[in-house]
């Protein structure tokens, strides 16, 4: 693939990433502002300190400032998965660009969100202890790393042992492979539970539900989106001479067959 190719793709990865996000901006809206707006609700009614001075209103935190990150990561992460995308095309198997789009965006979701929101999952305002903050960041974040690094590791196990056992039991071993290290990531890493008392349940689950919604809204669009610009990027169109010139040749062998 050429660099004008990546240029291309990188560009329309971008694009993709901008609509995956207005996407994925809406359901934020809808879902997740709400159970914002009621945890804030729990932790002032629950908050010996009042009179505090709000630095940025909730009207822009919820309008303005959703916007501009959702949409600042979708692009960032769009033009990022399309250069993963140019990197996997042909290397992972005989799919096309759609194809693999597709499975870079369900890869991504996995590693990127999936590994570290089941053992760190997304918390709503006055849930977790301020004192650990830093620390639960890092781990957050190290999950990250480690769900990139075993996902790649999965794919070149993969096609390492494709040769012997065939593509199905690669894949199925790969993944079992995957599956068990995160398990022993999940295993020697700490935990929190540092949900308030009398927190409502409820709306921790819907919180996280959410949250999880959010990021596969966001994926699976860009994936869907994506795959249809690098599909009509990579995939060439024939043009009208090579149409006029499949026709006759597709009307000769229906007169010769006919002649027959």
């Amino acid at each position: 693939m050429n660099s004008i190719s990546v240029r291309a793709l990188l560009v329309r990865g971008m694009l993709a990433g901008l609509a995956a996000g207005v996407l994925a901006l809406v359901v934020a809206y809808l879902l997740g502002e709400p159970r914002i707006d009621s945890a804030i609700s729990f932790e002032e009614s629950h908050s010996h300190e009042h009179g505090g001075v709000e630095l940025v209103s909730r009207t822009m935190q919820s309008t303005a400032g959703l916007a501009t990150g959702v949409l600042i990561y979708g692009v960032a992460f769009g033009g990022i998965a399309a250069l993963a995308v140019c990197v996997a095309l042909g290397r992972i198997g005989r799919f096309g660009p759609r194809a693999t789009a597709a499975l870079v965006s369900l890869g991504a979701l996995v590693a990127v969100y999936l590994v570290p929101f089941f053992k760190y999952p997304a918390n709503p305002p006055s849930v977790g202890d301020p004192s650990t903050l830093d620390q639960r960041t890092t781990l957050y974040f190290l999950m990250v790393v480690l769900g990139v690094l075993l996902s790649v590791a999965a794919v070149i196990l993969g096609k390492r042992l494709a040769p012997r056992l065939g593509n199905w039991n690669a894949a199925v071993a790969a993944s079992v492979a995957f599956v068990a290290a995160v398990g022993l990531a999940y295993a020697f890493l700490p935990s929190f539970n540092e949900v308030p008392e009398h927190f409502p349940a409820t709306l921790l689950w819907q919180f996280r539900l959410a949250a999880l919604t959010i990021q596969c809204t966001l994926w699976i669009s860009f994936g869907l989106i994506f795959g249809q610009l690098a599909e009509r990027q990579l995939t060439p169109r024939p043009t009208a001479g090579t149409a006029a010139r499949t026709a006759e040749a597709t009307g000769a062998n229906s007169t010769a067959t006919a002649a027959r």
